[in-house]
């Protein structure tokens, strides 16, 4: 019947449901089931395992040391694929384990022992098969892991490894592969690998021996077939030994000693220094940070105290060549004019902190990144000239001078293009203010002044050209190159170094043939007590008894902090009484030609403040020197040598006499270099520059005697100039900047050179007292 049909169809897809849903019930019973047996199954298998560990010890470490170094070697057997890169295999993990197991075994050690790690690592040489693997890059990036094998092993283990024979020689092989090939992918290892080379040797300077390597020495055998050779011929997978025995063969017991020997005694021009030549190869990188860290492996190397090293970094490689190269590269990069202003100002450099930003410093000045760049490398071969051992320090100074001053600088110093002058002298004066090693120094020194040191006389003055034209240039027609060629002498006369004050000066004044010495007899006619040509100071109605109270110095001004007047210490250097010098400067200008007093902040006390504090720091540099502190006796003078005051100081008193014709800027640098000279501590500087009552010779000049007779010309002058003192004030004024710049007011230069020449005189007096004062302070 269709309703019973119909129902039984019902009845048979309710069951078919139920059916459904009581297999999946059952399906997910089963997979419960098997999750919690397998939970159990890991859970006591995890305590087995915990268990199993508790009572079985690890490994040695020698054995863990040992499987993870075969576990390298037979990958080279039974890899058939050479093109992966090492990075997809354990190798690294490997050798980070052998590393991992060397540095604690050292800890569990006492100092110094060699464990049974590291003596399997001495006697299988595994370094040695490291580096052929390295050598050969197989697999690809294993030169990499090789670098670093044997730069954290150097770094981290504290028992000196390069003495022995399988590292140091491995460590050798290793250098040579280094900087081979500019902005290879390894350079970043190679650097770091050198480098802790370098701070090993360092350590112990002595182990240098070992990597000066004999030209003579029979060459590694180089095998052909790459890849293929490494996996058949070098490695003995039961020991981990090296098969090629050509590169490395067994020496006898004293094998290190007798090397070390052989080495130090060997200092004939056979050696190779690769380990310089390596660092020399990385100073080309364009990565800067890489240049910077192989010029600091280059700084350690230079300054190590072997001789046979220091003889073979000069004869052998090519340090001085790639210096001064450089050197000379970076200047004829410079704009071949540049504002001088801009040279001098530039910011101080320091090799190795030099910052790039091409946009800024094109936009400052053009050639601010070039000459940032040369002043760089500059200061690195001050610096590296001033670690180096000393007789490197000076064969390296030497290839400066012939290879760059000499040939570079000396024609651009030569030219007659007044910018190129301009620009050169510039450059110069910045040198000179930078270089501080005392090798550099000495032979910038010999090239600027030559190495003469026999009196000078006119007749001698040019046989140096490039003196003679410096100094002549003190005095050159454009007013610019004169007054940075007179800068350029004032940053010079600073330098610690004494041949400079010697060939400019001393050698002219150390006879004292500038003094009158022949018997009273024999002098010219007196007049009134003095020869014809003297200066009669007492005569002189600047310095009489009436001078002004103004014009004199009140006794709170200077003579309260005088030390007491003694028969000691009444009179500076046994002469002339102190109070008189000092008043023999402020009172050479006339009254009417002054104008500091009605200015505050311009007298005489802030000088002696500024002279004690320059004659201290002059004292410091000349503390060395030779200097006697009372000048020649006459007995042992040549006083009948005709006197020549020498080129320099011709020059400087010509241009001293001339004053009050001269620019502002150019008596300013005139009178700061006289003053810097008048500091120095010399007896006969003091006497010649300092005291107005020495008995000059006939036809010779003092400082005073030339300020004198520009005096007795202002004087002279100023009968000609209506309101010449209201002007010279308003002059002093705009000066310092009290009065807004107006209508030009006749005769300025003049005006600018008298309040110059005023200064002057109060600073000279100033320098007369602080040395009068610490002269008898250090008198007995």
């Amino acid at each position: 019947m269709p309703g019973s049909l119909y129902e039984t169809s019902n009845l048979d897809q309710g069951g078919n449901n139920r059916k459904k849903k009581i297999e999946e019930f059952s399906r997910s019973s089963r997979e419960k089931l098997v999750q919690s047996k397998n939970k159990m199954f890991s859970k006591f298998t995890s305590i087995l395992q915990h268990a199993v560990e508790a009572l079985a010890p690890s490994l040695p470490l020698q054995e863990d040391f040992v499987y993870h170094w075969k576990a390298i070697t037979h990958y080279y057997i039974e890899t058939s694929d050479d093109k992966a890169p090492v990075t997809d295999t354990n190798i690294p993990s490997h050798l980070e384990q052998m590393l991992d197991i060397l540095t604690q075994e050292e800890k569990e050690r006492e100092s110094g022992e060699t464990g049974p790690c590291m003596e399997y690592l001495l006697h299988h040489k595994i370094l040695e098969t490291l580096y052929t693997l390295g050598k050969a890059d197989c697999p690809p990036g294993m030169k990499q892991q090789v670098l670093t094998f044997y730069t954290k092993l150097l770094a981290h283990i504290r028992q000196p490894l390069l003495p022995h024979i399988n590292v140091h020689r491995p460590v050798q092989k290793l250098i040579r592969l280094c900087g081979e090939v500019l902005t290879a992918p390894t350079e970043n290892e190679e650097i770091q690998f050198l480098c802790i080379v370098c701070s090993k040797l360092k350590q112990d300077p002595y182990l240098v021996n070992f990597f000066l390597e004999n030209k003579l020495k029979r060459p590694e055998i180089k095998r052909p077939g790459g890849a293929e050779v490494v996996k058949e011929n070098v490695l003995a997978p039961d020991t981990g030994q090296s098969l090629t025995k050509a590169d490395c063969p067994e020496e006898p017991p004293a094998a290190a000693a007798a090397s070390f020997s052989s080495q130090t005694s060997n200092n004939n021009n056979s050696n190779n220094y690769n380990l310089v030549t390596s660092l020399l190869n990385l100073t080309k990188s364009p990565d800067g940070r890489i240049v910077v860290k192989a010029c600091e492996g280059l700084m350690l190397l230079v300054s190590l105290p072997e001789p046979a090293a220091a003889k073979c970094l000069i004869e052998n490689t090519e340090l001085c060549e790639l210096l001064t190269d450089r050197l000379v590269s970076f200047y004829k990069a410079l704009p071949q004019s540049m504002d001088p202003l801009d040279i001098e100002t530039v910011e101080s450099v320091n090799w190795g902190l030099d910052v790039y930003n091409l946009k800024e410093d094109a936009a400052v000045f053009t050639g601010k990144r070039a000459l940032i760049s040369f002043l760089s490398w500059l200061d690195y071969c001050d610096q590296l000239i001033k670690e180096a051992q000393k007789s490197t320090a000076a064969v390296m100074a030497k290839a400066v001078r012939e290879r760059f001053f000499v040939s570079v600088m000396e024609p651009q110093l030569m030219q007659t293009s007044e910018v190129g002058i301009l620009t050169s002298t510039a450059l110069l004066n910045r040198i000179i203010r930078q270089v501080t090693s005392e090798a550099l120094l000495q032979e910038m020194i010999y090239f600027l002044l030559g190495e003469e040191r026999e009196p000078e006389t006119a007749a001698t003055m040019a046989q140096n050209p490039l003196r003679h034209r410096l100094i002549e240039h003190c005095d050159h027609l454009s007013d610019e190159i004169s007054i940075m060629t007179l800068r350029l002498f004032e940053q010079l006369i600073q330098k610690p170094n004494q041949h400079i004050l010697h060939s400019l000066l001393l050698r002219s004044l150390e006879e004292r043939n500038y003094l009158e010495n022949k018997p009273q007899e024999e002098r010219e006619p007196l007049e009134n007590g003095q020869p014809h040509d003297a200066v009669d100071l007492e005569e002189d109605p600047l310095f009489g008894d009436d001078v002004s109270p103004d014009s004199r110095l009140s006794g709170s001004d200077w003579l309260s902090s005088s030390p007491p007047q003694s028969p000691d210490h009444s009179k500076f250097d046994g002469k002339t009484e102190v109070h008189k010098i000092v008043n023999s400067f402020l009172c050479l200008v006339p009254d009417e030609a002054k104008s500091s007093f009605h200015v505050e902040g311009t007298g005489y006390d802030t000088y002696l403040r500024d002279a004690h504090r320059q004659f201290r720091d002059y004292c410091g540099v000349c503390q060395r020197w030779d200097w006697r502190g009372n000048p020649k006796p006459f007995e042992k003078c040549d006083l009948d040598s005709p006197f020549f005051e020498g080129h320099f100081l011709k020059v400087l008193f010509d241009r001293m006499g001339r004053i009050l014709d001269q620019p502002y800027d150019v008596n300013l640098q005139v009178t700061a270099v006289l003053s810097k000279l008048s500091l120095f501590p010399h007896p006969h500087l003091h006497e010649y520059l300092l005291d107005p009552y020495i008995n000059l010779a006939p036809g010779c000049r003092s400082l005073f005697s030339v300020i004198v007779r520009v005096v007795g010309d202002l004087m002279l002058r100023i009968q000609r100039i209506p309101d010449f003192t209201p002007k010279l004030l308003l002059v002093r004024k705009r000066l310092l900047g009290l009065e807004p710049e107006g209508i030009n007011i006749d005769h300025m230069t003049l005006l600018e050179g008298v309040i110059v020449l005023e200064e002057f005189c109060k600073e000279l007096a100033a320098i007369a007292f602080v040395k009068y004062h610490a002269a008898a302070s250090c008198s007995p």
